[in-house]
């Protein structure tokens, strides 16, 4: 089967995949620590907090990985996916001002930007032979209201119409509803039918207030994060969940953040992927971050899919975390490397140094060099593509004159 389709519940997991398990956890040879851990996911019981801590503080990172591969071998065999998408961040004007963001910019500084949307085209009309998906988000701008996005939206699909809107995090939402003075359920009607596909999940951060008011002020609470994903999924649309880890959070603050996450998909059967990232702390205020190392990270991706058990994927975001480390996420967990990406101003301002120039055979062969079979998706998990890797075509190369 090299094409397929699914619905954006199961987002192309296999319906089946707690009957697919047992035989591959069965193949294996466990330590006597992680065995009752094992066995609970064997038995289709739910992971814990006090199953999460003993995987954060188990000394063989290695069987967390084996585990947390079985968990998605169960569900993808060995499929790993990716999509041709480019990011657009489409102002860095805002009017907060995170401890932890390297974006963000008043109005007045020298470097601000607000792209007009027939600037916004402009930058789109450069890849839009090459990609199906747009991922926008950006500052907070003082003057766009609801209707600067409608507007915005709907030229993008009057003129691209194949290329799916994957925009604005919650707080941006939030942003929208209060300047425009209606509710967020009107601001998903007006942007749905503008043509908003799905949500990003950005901005989650760590869902604990506390540590958002020292890391974030003024952005969403942790249960407006989760109610604004709840109407935009009551609205009919999927979305992305996200964890922004190695600030000033604790182990037990991570897994209260992945339960929380586990209870929004139960009722929603909406949160079609999530994706943990590290802090990069380039230009950044937040001097206190502990800052995650690569163990930490791989760790982190690994349990998350053991605990999300109802979150179809777990993306290895190697735009934040490096190609290198993405690959190796694949053995720890993680299905899906995200996409082509093309431009991107956000994570790379805060320190990021993945390549922003990946074509699909690049992402392909990174897969292929791990040991899986890549997969091109759809914005939203609908439709599946087997990618045949075919290396690019050698230059031939005349001999000098002597």
């Amino acid at each position: 089967m090299t094409d397929w389709s699914s619905t954006v519940e199961l987002a192309g997991c296999n319906p089946n995949w707690k009957d697919n398990i047992s035989s591959l956890l069965d193949d294996i040879e466990w330590s006597r620590e992680i065995r009752p851990i094992v066995e609970k996911i064997r038995n289709g019981q739910r992971l814990d907090l006090t199953d999460g801590i003993l995987l954060y503080n188990h000394t063989d990172l290695f069987e967390i990985g084996l585990l947390a591969t079985c968990s998605k071998k169960s569900r993808f065999g060995d499929y790993v996916f990716f999509n041709s998408n480019v990011h657009i961040n489409q102002t860095n004007v805002c009017v907060l001002s995170c401890k932890f963001c390297a974006f963000s910019r008043t109005k007045r500084s020298k470097d601000a930007y607000s792209l007009t949307i027939e600037n916004y085209l402009d930058e789109l009309e450069k890849y839009s032979k090459v990609v199906d998906e747009v991922h926008s988000v950006g500052g907070l701008h003082p003057d766009w209201d609801v209707d600067y996005y409608c507007e915005l939206f709907a030229a993008v699909k009057s003129k691209f119409p194949h290329i799916s809107i994957k925009a604005l995090t919650a707080v941006e939402i939030k942003h929208l509803s209060k300047v425009s003075n209606v509710s967020i359920e009107e601001v998903f009607s007006k942007l749905i039918n503008a043509g908003l596909d799905s949500l990003p999940g950005g901005g989650a951060e760590i869902l604990n207030d506390k540590i958002r008011d020292i890391i974030c002020y003024g952005k969403e609470t942790s249960s407006e994060y989760i109610e604004i994903h709840r109407a935009a999924h009551k609205s009919g649309i999927p979305s992305n969940c996200t964890m922004l880890f190695g600030t000033i959070e604790t182990t037990e603050d991570r897994l209260e953040h992945m339960f929380q996450i586990r209870s929004l998909a139960d009722e929603t059967s909406m949160v079609q992927c999530f994706v943990p990232y590290p802090f990069l702390p380039d230009s950044t205020r937040l001097p206190e971050a502990q800052l995650a190392t690569s163990n930490e990270i791989l760790r982190t991706i690994a349990i998350s899919r053991l605990i999300l058990d109802n979150v179809p994927h777990i993306k290895a975001y190697r735009m934040n975390i490096g190609d290198n480390l993405a690959e190796l996420a694949l053995n720890f967990g993680a299905d899906d490397v995200d996409g082509t990406v093309g431009r991107e101003s956000i994570m790379h301002l805060a320190g990021a140094t993945s390549s922003l120039d990946y074509d699909k055979y690049q992402l392909g062969k990174l897969i292929s060099d791990a040991g899986y079979i890549p997969i091109i998706r759809d914005t939203k998990y609908e439709n599946f593509s087997q990618y045949v890797i075919k290396p690019p075509k050698r230059v031939r190369r005349l001999k000098m004159a002597s």
